[in-house]
């Protein structure tokens, strides 16, 4: 009898590897596929830089600065791709989505460039992928967080680092698309706050008319 139960336990902590090995294997395939739609918009924001540097820089000679910032920073995102790791990838990303906000911000002075269907058509385009890299960033951390949940919560967390599973990073966003912007009200108080200045109340101009005294009042009523 007890080497049943002995085979009873070894076979459902043996069913509960399996079904748990699975799990980590498919989570971490996800994370995977959702990083490589990063990586594609990703390369494809960085083949496209080129031409667009090579289409704006007849037109922004005054502008040497900003077009090597943005060759600059796509050197050192290609770079960081290299790496494989999320958190200089994203830190490295990020300063080149900043210089190329500052190239499309300077090429508004350029009406000329602007005229110019290549450009525009460019512009166009690195937008899109900018949405693109956005959404798939989102879809990838969400995996990510599905994932790192389950390597540190128990039991799993057990044999999780025995089994060669190991944590993703996040991708992180721009600080300037996380920077909540500031709202001013003036004297309004806030909550908890001191009390802003009280109104005035209206001026009455005019003859003041004082109120009689009590005893005078009932004569008058009397008298008429």
């Amino acid at each position: 009898m007890g080497w049943w139960i002995v085979l009873g336990i070894v076979v459902l902590v043996g069913l509960w590897l399996v079904f748990t090995y699975n799990g980590l294997i498919s989570a971490r395939n996800r994370t995977q596929e959702a990083w490589s739609e990063i990586d594609v918009e990703l390369k494809r924001r960085h083949d496209l830089i080129p031409n667009l540097v090579n289409t704006v820089q007849g037109y922004m000679g005054h502008e040497r600065g900003t077009l090597e910032a943005v060759t600059n920073a796509r050197a050192a995102a290609v770079a960081a791709g290299a790496t494989g790791d999320p958190a200089k990838i994203g830190q490295a990303e990020n300063m080149l989505s900043q210089s190329l906000r500052s190239l499309f911000a300077v090429s508004e002075n350029y009406p000329d460039l602007k005229a110019i269907s290549a450009f525009t058509n460019l512009q166009e385009t690195l937008t899109a992928t900018e949405d693109k890299i956005e959404f798939s960033r989102r879809f990838y951390n969400g995996n990510v967080r599905d994932y790192n949940i389950k390597l540190q919560t128990l039991p799993t967390s057990l044999i999780a680092g025995a089994l060669g599973f190991k944590a993703f990073g996040f991708f992180q966003a721009d600080d300037g698309d996380r920077a909540v912007p500031q709202v001013n009200f003036g004297n309004v108080p806030q909550a908890g706050g001191p009390p802003g200045p009280c109104p005035r109340r209206p001026v009455l101009r005019g003859r003041r008319r004082w109120a009689r005294p009590g005893h005078l009042r009932r004569a008058s009523a009397a008298a008429r």
